[in-house]
């Protein structure tokens, strides 16, 4: 939509074919339905928060940075508040306002929208020639690939795109899932539905090296852990390999502080057992598991526990050991790892290396983000890249 908003206002014609009965299905799910539409934050913090091929992004997000994706739905009459984290939403909270923002700015009488299902590409001579389509053919110059990932099918992200790319040629990276929960057989799972705040996390591999540390928020599910650092954690996964997650339950107390306050409130209910007497540091649904960790009978006296069973209490506070056995399935994930190999695409105008004419946008190029709005980013800055290359090239055959 946002391409096709792009390429009218430059002339173009377009036929945008859309597989959904309307427009903008996953984009109404995104951000629990208030769409988090981008970071308000300069082109190289949102490259910092890329660890998926950034260096190939450099160029679209520099040519259309957050500050002109934030003009653009403003201009469209979707009013915009930044929010905690930088995140941008719509004023009014409503993912549908910046859909119809969308659908305003691609109004015009060069566009032709058609409900019809892509089914492959026609190439000549190694150049588009056209499109097959469940309801005939269409002829056209250029094609813009931005059929979005694997995750959320229900919304038509079906993987379409990524066959249709591979058909003519060009290698696609094993589409996993990308900001997913975690899925791990530990205790944790005794916790299902506590949420934790002001925690810190740590991602550590099989080597105990840490490849990934948030603080913030993180939810015990029934499977494993979830929440904002969970999925962010998720990113730095690679399929295959173990990792563990570990949290400092109290990272604002060091270990000498944090024995202090133990010695304090042991003291204070000093002939209650440990069970009660911990309420004031943990989550009531938290406290069985570190005691069975820490081998302490939950209705041991708090001026019976001794000093290594107070330092094994420690240890779990500060380093609390979470195995991982895998992430839930990409269905699930918020956006798709994997898709188009990046090396295949020009950087500068999103063109395919293999196919003249085709162009790539969004999901589908294997490149992901951490959760914020960068993702949605992504796609607005790939889409504004490969439709200005369009025009350009178009401008340049006009002129021979």
């Amino acid at each position: 939509m946002f391409a096709a908003a792009v390429a009218v206002k430059r002339g173009l014609r377009v036929l945008l074919l859309e597989k959904n009965d309307r427009l903008g299905r996953k984009l109404a799910i995104t951000g629990k339905g208030r769409c988090n539409v981008t970071n308000h934050c300069a082109p190289d913090e949102v490259l910092k928060n890329i660890p998926r091929n950034p260096r190939f992004l450099y160029s679209a997000i520099c040519g259309f940075p957050p500050e002109r994706t934030m003009a653009f739905f403003e201009e469209n009459g979707c009013p915009l508040k930044t929010e905690r984290g930088n995140r941008v939403f719509p004023a009014s909270d409503r993912s549908a306002d910046v859909i119809a923002a969308l659908e305003r700015a691609m109004k015009s009488p060069l566009l032709e929208l058609r409900q019809d299902t892509v089914t492959g590409l026609i190439l000549h001579d190694g150049s588009i020639a056209g499109v097959k389509t469940k309801k005939g053919i269409c002829s056209c110059e250029n094609i813009l690939l931005c059929t979005g990932g694997a995750s959320y099918p229900l919304t038509g992200s079906t993987g379409d795109g990524y066959k249709i790319a591979g058909a003519c040629g060009h290698n696609v990276v094993l589409p996993t899932g990308s900001l997913v929960p975690l899925v791990s057989d530990s205790d944790c799972v005794k916790m299902q539905g506590l949420s934790l705040r002001n925690t810190e996390l740590k991602l550590l591999d099989a080597k105990g090296k840490c490849v990934f540390k948030e603080f913030g928020e993180l939810l015990f599910t029934h499977f494993g852990v979830s929440g904002p650092m969970a999925l962010s954690a998720s990113a730095h996964r690679k399929e295959g390999e173990h990792y563990s997650v570990v949290l400092d339950l109290k990272p604002a107390l060091d270990e000498a502080k944090l024995d202090a306050r133990f010695l304090r409130d042991f003291e204070k209910y000093a002939n209650r057992s440990m069970e009660n007497a911990l309420a004031d540091l943990y989550p009531h649904s938290m406290i069985p598991v570190l005691l069975e960790r820490c081998g302490i009978d939950p209705s041991m006296q708090a001026n019976a526990l001794t000093k290594q069973q107070r330092r094994a209490l420690l240890e779990q506070t500060k380093r609390f050991t979470i195995p991982i056995s895998g992430s839930r399935p990409v269905e699930e994930a918020i956006i798709t790892r994997g898709g188009v190999d990046v090396k295949q695409i020009d950087p500068k105008t999103m063109r395919s290396k293999l196919v003249d004419g085709l162009y790539f946008a969004g999901e589908i190029i294997d490149c992901d983000a951490y959760t914020g709005g960068f993702n949605l980013q992504i796609a607005w800055a790939t889409a504004y890249a490969a439709v200005s290359a369009i025009a350009e090239s178009k401008f340049d055959k006009s002129t021979e």
